[in-house]
C-alpha cells in the first residue's frame, strides 16, 4: 500500500525510471553488438553512439508517457532542448569508460580480458548510465519540461486526435443564410 502511494506521489520519477530500464536494456544490446563486431577497439565510441540510438526511443517515451503533462515549449523547440540535455548525457554516460580505460588503464594488455568487460560494463553502462539519468531527470524537468500540468492528462486509452490537436483548432464556417441574428 505505502509503495503504491509513493508510486503514484512520484508518478514522473516512476515513468521515468521505466522508460530508463527500457533505454538500459536497448542501449547494453546495441553497445555490445557495436563493441564486439564493428568497433572492438572503441569501447568509448560505442557506447556513445548507443547511447545516441536509445535517446531517439527516449524521447519520444518520454515526451508522450514520463512528461506527459509537462510541456512550456513549443514542440521544436522542446525536442532541440531535449537532444542538447541529451547530448550532455552522453558525454556523462562516456566519461566514466573513459576514464576506466584510459586513466585507470583498464584494458588489455594490463589487465585480463574478464577483467577489462567488468571494468567496461562497472564503468561505462552502470555508474555512467546512473550519472547521466541523475543530470537529465534534473535538466528535463527544469529546462525542457519546465511546466507541470501543461499539457492536459489522458484517460487510459483516450487517443489524440492527431500531434497538433491543441494547436489548432477551427470553427465551422458559418454561411450567411445561417448567420446569427442580433
Amino acid at each position: 500500500m505505502w509503495l503504491a502511494k509513493t508510486a503514484h506521489r512520484h508518478d514522473e520519477a516512476v515513468k521515468f525510471l521505466v522508460v530508463g530500464g527500457i533505454c538500459f536494456v536497448a542501449t547494453t544490446g546495441i553497445n555490445y553488438a557495436l563493441k564486439l563486431t564493428v568497433l572492438t577497439g572503441k569501447p568509448v565510441t560505442a557506447l556513445g553512439l548507443a547511447t545516441i540510438v536509445t535517446t531517439i526511443l527516449s524521447y519520444v517515451l518520454n515526451r508522450e508517457w514520463s512528461f506527459g503533462t509537462r510541456g512550456g515549449h513549443e514542440r521544436h523547440h522542446e525536442a532541440a532542448l531535449y537532444f542538447a540535455v541529451s547530448a550532455v548525457g552522453v558525454a556523462l554516460n562516456a566519461l566514466p569508460l573513459y576514464i576506466s580505460r584510459y586513466v585507470f588503464l583498464l584494458h588489455e594488455p594490463d589487465v585480463s580480458r574478464p577483467v577489462q568487460e567488468i571494468a567496461d560494463f562497472v564503468s561505462g553502462i552502470l555508474i555512467g548510465t546512473l550519472i547521466a539519468m541523475c543530470f537529465r531527470i534534473w535538466a528535463f524537468k527544469k529546462f525542457v519540461f519546465p511546466h507541470s500540468e501543461a499539457r492536459p492528462h489522458r484517460r487510459r486509452g483516450q487517443a489524440r486526435n492527431g500531434p497538433r490537436h491543441n494547436v489548432v483548432r477551427h470553427e465551422p464556417p458559418v454561411r450567411d443564410h445561417e448567420s446569427p441574428t442580433p
